[in-house]
């Protein structure tokens, strides 16, 4: 039987941070691996850009950057506003809404439409934006990843305001909400990172069943692998978290950690920024923290895979996760996990007691008995973390990853 055509796929990323979030971290490892099964794929991307394998094309589609610590919510000098997306973009800042994601639909689509032959396939990631039916309408199969539906995001941030000002600035903010939930039961097809983002995709944005196929993602397991010579560091626990985002659960590690301490020598490094003014900053101050507690941003995969080899213990607190790249890295390490059983991760980390430990979301008692478990058993941790690794080589890698969505690919590009 003949080999398949490459195909010639237009991959959309409405911001692809190489080193938060994991929107970059999806862009640049699963077209790294769609490259090295012989296939075309050129990226389209907002700021901030991702950081792609040499193979990879990458057309930037310039935002206005609003969000950029370095400058934010700069205003726009009037030469700088040239196309619709430019205009989509500032009209929904300016109603307090995240304009992102429509407005770099609105850009790629300008593009696209004008030359819906040169590509096989465009595949959206998670923008979710009212472009992508222009798109669609103009030839091209397009499909979507849906890592999990940001109505959980909302509903969380929701349910830890205090204010009715606040509840209200979050609706606004997540106001794109409406328009994905519009979009997506119209694309051909959804791919969703487990089986627990499934049921909520279903539920949150109505997509058929029949439209909607789970594509678990992965991880590079010789990049992410224990370093014989990088040492645990004794009492280590590391997470990788957005400081101030209510899904991570940040708060109940760091109550955790407070009682933790009470019995052991214990610290945390987390992985991302803290807002100097912020909740998070506030609740470390009034826990005592302040020497306990350690953030790193901006780090390379290598320094990735470093900080992770020196945690005594990996932390995934979330209240909710679709998959959780951070803990299948971490397992890659070695590292031993304690996770919470919040949205995917029971299904990402494996059985509790064998390849991680699991707790309640939301539960900091639980969190601290389990980390002080793991600290004060340093043949629990070593068992652990290799049955971890060996459940990650198994099943989650990024070769994997590309074969599944290929074959999403060809099924869109037949209708």
């Amino acid at each position: 039987m003949p080999a398949e055509t490459p195909l010639r796929i237009a991959f959309l990323t409405y911001r692809g941070n190489p080193y938060s979030g994991g929107q970059g971290v999806y862009a640049r490892h699963l077209t790294r691996a769609l490259a090295d099964l012989g296939h075309h794929v050129v990226v389209f991307s907002g700021q901030p850009y991702p950081d792609l394998d040499a193979r990879v094309p990458l057309v930037r589609l310039p935002s206005f950057d609003l969000y950029n610590p370095a400058h934010p919510f700069r205003p726009a000098r009037p030469i700088e506003i040239g196309s619709l997306g430019d205009w989509a973009e500032l009209l929904t800042f300016a109603t307090l809404a995240f304009p992102e994601p429509f407005a770099f639909s609105v850009r790629v689509a300008r593009i696209l439409r004008r030359c819906p032959t040169d590509f096989d396939v465009v595949h959206d990631n998670q923008s979710l934006g009212y472009g992508l039916l222009a798109i669609q309408r103009a030839g091209l199969p397009v499909l979507a990843t849906v890592h999990h539906p940001i109505a959980v995001d909302l509903r969380l941030e929701l349910a830890r305001a205090t204010t009715g000002r606040r509840r209200w600035l979050w609706r606004r903010w997540y106001a794109f909400v409406g328009m994905q939930r519009r979009v997506a039961p119209r694309l051909r097809r959804i791919i969703t990172d487990s089986g627990s983002s499934a049921d909520d995709v279903r539920a949150d944005l109505g997509v058929p069943a029949e439209r909607l196929h789970v594509v678990p993602v992965g991880v590079d397991p010789t990049a992410f692998a224990p370093r014989p010579g990088t040492a645990p560091v004794p009492g280590r626990i590391v997470t990788t978290a957005s400081a101030d985002s209510a899904m991570k659960g940040l708060p109940d590690l760091l109550d955790a950690l407070a009682r933790l301490r009470v019995t052991r020598e214990a610290h945390l490094v987390v992985v991302g920024a803290m807002k100097a003014d912020g909740p998070t900053a506030r609740k470390i101050r009034n826990l005592g923290l302040g020497d306990a507690v350690r953030f790193i941003s901006g780090v390379t995969e290598d320094r990735l895979v470093e900080i992770y080899n020196e945690a005594a213990v990996v932390a995934v607190p979330s209240l909710y996760e679709g998959f959780s790249l951070p803990a299948i890295e971490a397992q890659a390490c070695g590292r031993p996990v304690v996770a919470t059983t919040g949205g995917a991760l029971p299904e990402v980390v494996g059985p509790d007691g064998e390849t991680a430990l699991l707790v309640p979301p939301g539960d900091a008692e639980a969190l601290a008995a389990a980390l002080l478990r793991m600290l004060g058993d340093e043949a629990l941790g070593a068992r652990i973390g290799a049955a971890g690794r060996a459940r990650v080589v198994t099943k989650w890698t990024w070769r994997h990853t590309a074969e599944r969505t290929v074959e999403h690919y060809r099924a869109v590009q037949r209708g």
